[in-house]
């Protein structure tokens, strides 16, 4: 099986990030700690009303560190803005046997990276 926490991040880094919906089951479950916010929810739509509200920016996650047990997959990373780092993340996925996600747990931070990212 494939990663699809790469495959996801690629797609949502892209000019079409609506495409990441094609690595999620239909009940979907989410839950993004972001710098004051955190959004949450419980269907392939509440990720798709996430994604339609994200600000279109230059952004790539740039994966440090990835790895698979079973069936949870989880990277470690940062976030670059127009080729600029910006914060670190760390996200875990359940992976369906048909390699799509059903839940997803993101933690992005601009105050701590457990792994200094070139600056």
């Amino acid at each position: 099986m494939g990663s699809v926490l790469r495959d996801y991040m690629a797609r949502m880094d892209s000019d079409t990030p609506e495409k990441a919906l094609d690595l999620v089951v239909p009940d979907f479950h989410f839950h993004l700690a972001l710098p004051g916010r955190e959004a949450t929810g419980r269907s392939k739509e509440d990720f798709a009303a996430y994604i339609a509200g994200r600000n279109a920016v230059e952004r790539e996650h740039v994966i440090l560190r990835h790895s698979i047990d079973g069936d949870l997959e989880t990277v470690y990373g940062y976030v670059s803005e127009s080729g600029k780092p910006t914060g670190s993340f760390l996200s875990a996925a359940v992976v369906t046997a048909d390699g799509r996600m059903a839940r997803y747990q993101s933690y992005f931070t601009t105050a701590y990276d457990l792994i200094d990212p070139p600056r």
